[in-house]
């Protein structure tokens, strides 16, 4: 199957501190690619360079047969296709949760009010929302800030969705709510690439695991070799100690 998005060699540094150091990853459509590894180790840097929020000092990115570092590409187009959720939700507190969803598309795709109110509720009947859509931000937990994020992201037709440590926010109650949302994406074919401290969650739904250390990727492959037989000292020292929690 072909690569939906390809990095070639990405680097990133911030003043001397070298983040990434040639990483190179490869995604198939529908395939879901989770990122472990310790705090600091480049995990979200990676993630916001393929968004385009970070600018890498060298590399490429490869989407829809372009170097979106290099070629002329319509950036907003390209982060609606590549989509981010974040740690902390970012959505707008003077909106309810159906506009923060229906606002994007408007703007972006042209949409008209009921046409992309309709997509927005939708997506929050996806992620178990339909009966918060007037709520404010404020008046909701976590957890439902972070499914109403997801809905948001997938109003917006995104062929590639970017997780950024969705649950690190989240208090224990709500994690398991955005998780199974997650887990229900990736039975249905969404392509993801998902940085996460949850290993059970990687273990159930990955195609792909990477384990990343210091800027670099440590070592890869399916959730069965990374967990169960590692060939790096690094990587299993990196679960004995994550694994022991």
């Amino acid at each position: 199957m072909k690569n939906i998005i390809e990095i070639k060699n990405l680097s990133k540094s911030f003043g001397d501190n070298k983040v990434l150091k040639n990483i190179s990853v490869k995604v198939r459509k529908g395939e879901v690619v989770t990122i472990i590894g310790s705090s600091g180790s480049g995990k979200s840097t990676f993630l916001r360079c393929i968004n385009l929020l970070e600018k890498a000092d060298g590399g490429e990115i490869i989407f829809e047969d372009k170097n979106v570092l290099k070629d002329k590409i319509d950036v907003q187009d390209y982060k609606r296709k590549v989509g981010m959720v974040f740690q902390n939700f970012n959505l707008f507190n003077n909106y309810n949760v159906l506009e923060n969803c229906s606002i994007g598309q408007k703007k972006v795709l042209k949409r008209k009010k009921d046409e992309a109110d309709k997509i927005s509720k939708k997506y929050l009947e996806t992620v178990g929302m339909e009966s918060y859509i007037n709520a404010k931000p404020k008046q909701l937990s976590g957890g439902q800030q972070q499914r109403a994020a997801i809905a948001r992201s997938l109003s917006m037709d995104p062929e590639v969705l970017l997780f950024d440590e969705p649950t690190s926010a989240l208090d224990p109650e709500t994690i398991g709510d955005v998780l199974e949302v997650m887990e229900r994406l990736s039975n249905e074919g969404f392509t993801m690439i998902i940085v996460t401290h949850e290993m059970e969650f990687a273990k159930d739904v990955s195609d792909k695991v990477i384990f990343m250390d210091k800027g670099y990727i440590v070592e890869e492959g399916t959730p069965d070799k990374i967990f169960n037989n590692p060939a790096e000292e690094r990587t299993k020292e990196f679960l004995e100690r994550i694994l022991k929690k």
